[in-house]
């Protein structure tokens, strides 16, 4: 099964769930907001994405935060307490899909690579 994993309210998201759906591709939406993130998740997203690429640094949760805070998050286990704390902060959307590498991000060309619709 295809899961996206992300926060629902996020409007990269939203396109991200348009593309799906106008592609008639069956897909489960994974709220971390909802559905919890927990530990062995986001330690499998680390061991194959790297915890810098998961950690949105340009998003208004990460800049919402003080400076000493930021300046913590110098390794992987830093940044997945923060990203269990505030799973917000994790870069979205993330796609799954079975014998697939991890896709993180959306653009209508890297999906439609992902699903081999070139």
């Amino acid at each position: 099964m295809i899961t996206l994993y992300g926060i629902k309210n996020c409007d990269t998201i939203k396109k991200a769930r348009r593309w799906l759906e106008a592609h008639g591709i069956d897909y489960r939406f994974h709220d971390y907001r909802v559905d919890g993130l927990d530990n062995a998740l986001l330690q499998s997203f680390i061991s194959e994405l790297g915890w810098e690429s998961l950690l949105n640094t340009r998003g208004t949760t990460w800049r919402k935060l003080d400076e000493a805070t930021r300046n913590q998050i110098t390794d992987a286990d830093a940044a997945a307490s923060l990203m269990i704390e505030m799973p917000a902060i994790i870069k979205r959307p993330l796609l799954c899909a079975p014998g697939k590498p991890m896709l993180l991000g959306f653009s209508e060309s890297s999906y439609m690579q992902f699903f081999n619709e070139v």
